[in-house]
């Protein structure tokens, strides 16, 4: 369900708005139009936002970010456009019901701080809720409630200057939370805080969002901070909006040159999930089943080994993996039904996992990762030779597969023979255990080739060998 919603959006500064509003809709770019006391901040800007979302918007200073934010409550005009909460038109209310909605159902939090430094931080807490004409005594325990929210409970009494600038801003935090508003706007609330702190504010945002799901549009300059907290993120350049998306999608997907030039030293693996780089299990037995069908399933997936899954209740729960010896020997003695071997450890993660945190089990795991969703049903497999694909593209490599080669990047380039784990068998790029389809002479090793940046971690995690290339 869309709790804010933005159609068609401009904000222009200066005495020919209106001018410079037909200029721009007729095609004319900003520096076009742009001139004398003429300044678009906001060019036709159209978005949704879920509720329980956090939607951030993120841009250089100048891309009019922070003019879009103060537009959507109303502070400032738009020149044209509208701006929805709960298919309720802001820009066309009458002042008095703007302030009202103002005051009860969105709440900002501002870069620095914005607190009265001769309130203490309890009074501070509680301002949002005096403007509502709240009675002091709920006004007091609602403040005191919010304040304990984000770690500030003891601090009721002090003064804005006896606290540090992470403290301080957990207090136009709480402030912001006491209110119950339903959308909270942050313009750029953490930017003035050091790094350490910085983190910690991040944190403690996604911690209380989960617990409260209110719907939120974070203003930021910093790409990881978009990245880490977005549910979607919006680019911002030159007042318009030139890419919404997940920031998976941001970086797999970047709609223009300036788009991947702003992601391009983005830490991949850090962002891209299991989900994204997760194949079909091409060879899954059930429980259910004899060993000869399990040998038969394993034997067209060209492998040695297969992870069982019990059908009956819980659609594909995983319950093990079994190798092509366990079941070859459960046919010689007559048995009927496959079991999981209890000595072939399985490895499972979430489709949510990040890439960079699947490197150690990897390394450790006799078969690919399973991904399992939350009832422990099987949806994909991560391969090592995968794993080593993502890690090229999160390098700077094209991940474009031919004959298990990765594109490199001019700083050089690491060729690496990837070993298969003990009772287990790769295929080459192309085949079934890269693309899921085909099929090819299962080997013991694939060779990769990913930017010499990434070498080392790669040596490191999973114990490849490899020969340095120079392909510059």
């Amino acid at each position: 369900m869309s709790r804010l919603r933005a159609e068609g959006l401009y904000k222009i500064f200066g005495r020919r708005a209106d001018d410079a509003l037909d200029r721009l809709r007729a095609g004319e770019s900003r520096d076009d139009v742009r001139g004398g006391s003429t300044v678009p901040a906001v060019i036709d800007v159209s978005f949704e936002v879920a509720e329980g979302e956090i939607f951030v918007v993120m841009g250089l200073s100048g891309s009019g970010k922070s003019t879009l934010l103060r537009m959507l409550n109303g502070l400032l005009d738009a020149t044209a456009g509208a701006v929805y909460i709960d298919d309720r038109d802001l820009t066309s209310l009458p002042a008095r019901e703007l302030r009202d909605v103002r005051a009860r159902r969105i709440s900002m939090v501002f870069q620095h701080f914005a607190l009265f430094p001769h309130r203490t931080v309890l009074e501070n807490a509680g301002y949002g809720l005096s403007v509502q004409g709240v009675p002091a005594a709920e006004r007091d325990r609602r403040a005191r409630e919010a304040l304990a929210l984000v770690g500030l409970a003891g601090w009721e009494e002090s003064a804005p200057s006896e606290l540090s600038g992470g403290m301080q801003q957990r207090v136009g935090l709480a402030r912001a939370l006491a209110t119950d508003a339903d959308i909270l706007l942050m313009d750029e609330s953490f930017s003035a805080l050091d790094p350490l702190i910085r983190r910690e504010m991040q944190d403690q945002l996604l911690e209380l969002q989960e617990k409260l799901h209110k719907t939120i549009v974070f203003i930021t300059h910093d790409l990881n901070e978009a990245m880490r907290l977005g549910d979607r993120i919006a680019v911002m350049r030159d007042g318009r909006v030139v890419q919404i998306g997940t920031a998976e999608d941001i970086l797999t997907d970047p709609a223009n040159d300036y788009v991947a030039s702003f992601v391009a030293d983005v830490d991949r693996t850090r962002v891209l999930t299991a989900g994204s780089i997760m194949e079909d299990s091409r060879a899954t037995v059930t429980c259910g089943e004899g060993p000869r069908v399990a040998m038969r399933t394993m034997r067209e997936a060209q492998t040695t080994a297969a992870f069982v899954v019990d059908t009956r209740e819980n659609g594909r729960r995983l319950l093990g993996a079994v190798t092509d010896a366990a079941v070859t020997e459960a046919a010689r003695t007559g048995e009927r039904t496959v079991r999981p071997d209890p000595g072939l450890d399985v490895v499972t993660v979430t489709t949510q996992t990040p890439v960079a945190e699947l490197f150690a089990p990897c390394a450790e795991s006799r078969l690919p990762l399973a991904v399992v969703d939350e009832g422990m049903r099987l949806v994909g497999v991560v391969p090592r030779v995968s794993l080593l694909a993502a890690l090229g593209n999160a390098a700077g490599g094209s991940g474009e597969a031919d004959g298990g080669t990765l594109g490199v990047t001019d700083t050089g380039s690491v060729k690496m023979l990837v070993p298969a784990g003990p009772g287990e068998k790769l295929l080459p790029a192309g085949a079934a255990g890269v693309d899921g389809s085909g099929a090819a002479a299962p080997v013991d090793s694939v060779e990769v080739r990913i930017p010499a940046p990434a070498a080392e971690s790669v040596v490191e995690r999973l114990g490849a060998e490899g020969e340095v290339r120079d392909d510059a």
